[in-house]
């Protein structure tokens, strides 16, 4: 018989590291310290005659051929742990509820464990309508993930899009780690040859550059998630996890590079710039619907937001659709002050870029 016990070790390991990735930034105080995501520099300007009633306000929007309700990603957070079952089941209520898009965690440990598969599949069986999106790590790939593996990633939650996220950061820090990154655009170029669902690429938190969005916009990937600087430092959780395993180097890269990245609203503006055919998903430290007209208004399409909605959905179900409901209204309240009915009028409203992000007013 073959041994197992690697398989099995392997599939432990995963689990309890997906477990700390959800405590550890729901129980530490582990979000960006002196970094932010910039957005404090982008300033609407009000519109006394907005000519329009808020309850006519329209924030549907399409996105990847699809209709949503909001411009709105529950973004990749977790899976692959017991305790992720019923955060993504509520999850997934409320982006089928309300005509979000979700993204559900690393896919690696339902790779290796059929239980733990059924932690990401939850998500399909409570949203059988909702556009969720499938996700595998760049080192991964690198790693030489096969198409099949792929191809069951996608079936877990019969996927509508898949995501490489890429993570050169957590990986260097994370005890355990694999910061092997060579050939992986290559194998970003060839997943979309071979997969026929859309690929989007995804930070998550030191955001993406216009270098990096340039060459993946030239081999074909269908939407950059920018997930900048700002928000939840995975250094800083990876410092707390190297701590545990008295791993006093990892741990002190972790501190060292607490801050590290790219602001979220600068990593907009260079995708942007570098990459114009290709949609911009804003992530990285969004907080409210006024963060989220912002980075619309900035150039992104679509807005994720991930420790939010994770905060919300381990205290309840509850208190979790009244946070949608405070999310929806606050983005609604931003677009009635610039006198936009729908999204996109925000893409085309006026605003300043002071301090760090230059000053003058935009119109795209």
């Amino acid at each position: 018989m073959p041994d197992t016990s690697d398989f099995s070790s392997d599939s432990r390991i995963v689990s309890q590291r997906k477990k700390e990735g959800i405590e550890i930034p729901l129980q530490k105080n582990v979000q960006a310290r002196s970094a932010s995501t910039h957005l404090e520099y982008v300033k609407f300007i009000h519109n006394a005659l907005p000519e329009l009633n808020f309850d006519e306000i329209d924030t549907s929007t399409t996105f990847l051929n699809t209709r949503f309700g909001a411009p709105i990603i529950i973004d990749s957070m977790t899976g692959g742990t017991e305790m992720a079952s019923t955060i993504n089941s509520r999850l997934a209520r409320v982006a089928e509820k309300y005509g979000f898009a979700m993204g559900v965690g690393s896919q690696r440990a339902g790779l290796l464990n059929d239980k733990m598969a059924d932690t990401y599949g939850v998500a399909r069986k409570n949203a059988p309508n909702a556009f969720l999106i499938a996700n595998i790590g760049g080192a991964q790939l690198a790693k030489g993930l096969s198409l099949d593996e792929i191809q069951k990633i996608i079936d877990m939650i019969r996927a509508n899009a898949l995501a490489v996220h890429l993570n050169p950061l957590q990986e260097l820090i994370q005890p355990e780690g694999e910061p092997r990154y060579k050939g992986v655009l290559e194998r970003i170029s060839d997943l979309t040859k071979s997969v026929s669902i859309p690929i989007i690429v995804k930070e998550v938190g030191a955001g993406i550059s216009g270098d990096v969005a340039s060459k993946l916009e030239k081999v074909g990937i269908s939407a950059i998630n920018v997930a900048g600087s700002g928000g939840t430092s995975w250094a800083a959780v990876e410092k707390v996890r190297a701590e545990s395993a008295k791993d006093r180097i990892k741990a002190h890269l972790g501190e060292l590079f607490w801050d590290w990245g790219i602001p979220t609203a600068s990593s907009i503006i260079e995708v942007r710039e570098a990459a114009q055919d290709t949609p911009i998903i804003a992530s990285g430290g969004l907080r409210n619907g006024l963060d989220f007209a912002k980075c619309l208004a900035l150039g992104a399409s679509m807005c994720a937001m991930a420790y939010p909605f994770l905060r919300h959905a381990t205290e309840s179900e509850d208190r979790l659709v009244e946070f949608t409901l405070t999310l929806l209204a606050e983005l609604k309240s931003a677009m009635f002050l610039i006198g936009a009915p729908n999204i996109q009028a925000i893409k085309k409203s006026k605003y300043i870029l002071t301090g760090a992000l230059a000053t003058g007013v935009k119109n795209r």
